[in-house]
């Protein structure tokens, strides 16, 4: 809670790999807390202006943003200038340490939020707005136990991505993937568009069967993200660091948003 939210949490009694694996593991936790509060604030917007959908969808993603503290898009602006550069290995992690953003990270965090406005707004227009931001902010964090996977070396000997890279068994993220597609799906089983029950009991409707593959599809594709990602940082720079966990995270929630839009 402390590493990926803003949000006040002692500290641990050790800070090891041991640890660090076992709270990439517990990640999409804290995207159920932050997730939940941006819900309620895009849930308490609509009952208080029920015409305000734009609105809504900024609050939204303003909120998680916030609770975050800005850190991952900090992190895909430096991976995105890295990227742009195209230099060399040495070049592109000596660019990720620069605290100053160039215009490949600007461009890349103003096309990520306006992603993320867009799509939460036409979520929120279909009637299913509270529940995609949460299922979102639980997916977009499911990336962080596939991206440190144990196959997936650190580019730094030091710094966050040294401390989590390679500590999550590929079963173990599969566990965890099946743990958030169980909740995200109950989630959207109990409250659907309109917050009118799906079908009744025993019953499967082509809205509903194509309401629950949309919400799987959404998950499955921020899975994807991470391996994309993963994929590309181990070819250009040789591993993953803290830059390219906030990439996954930044980059998987538009993907999951904007999939829910479609699909509800």
């Amino acid at each position: 809670m402390g590493t990926l939210s803003v949000l006040p949490a002692r500290m641990p009694s050790r800070v090891d790999r041991v640890v660090g694996g076992r709270a990439m593991v517990l990640a999409p936790g804290v995207g159920l807390v932050i997730g939940g509060i941006a819900a309620g604030v895009v849930a308490v917007t609509q009952v208080v202006r029920a015409d305000a959908d734009l609105l809504a969808g900024v609050l939204g993603v303003l909120v998680l943003v916030v609770l975050c503290g800005a850190l991952h898009l900090d992190g895909l602006a430096d991976f995105a200038d890295a990227l742009g550069s195209r230099r060399d290995r040495e070049t592109m992690l000596r660019i990720m340490k620069q605290s100053d953003i160039g215009p490949f990270g600007v461009v890349a965090i103003i096309a990520v939020l306006l992603l993320d406005v867009a799509a939460l707004t036409a979520c929120i227009q279909s009637g299913f707005g509270w529940q995609a931001v949460l299922i979102a902010a639980m997916a977009s964090r499911l990336t962080l136990p596939w991206t440190c996977r144990t196959t997936v070396p650190s580019a730094r000997p030091d710094g966050l991505g040294a401390t989590v890279a390679a500590t999550v068994r590929p079963f173990t993220a599969a566990l965890t993937t099946i743990a958030v597609l169980a909740a995200t799906l109950t989630l959207t089983w109990l409250t659907p568009p309109g917050d009118e029950p799906l079908t009744p009991p025993g019953a499967v409707t082509p809205a509903a069967g194509q309401l629950l593959a949309g919400t799987a599809l959404a998950v499955l594709l921020a899975v994807a993200v991470s391996l994309l990602v993963t994929r590309r940082a181990k070819a250009t720079i040789g591993g993953i660091t803290g830059d390219v966990l906030g990439t996954t995270i930044e980059l998987a929630l538009p993907t999951t948003l904007l999939t829910l839009a479609l699909t509800t």
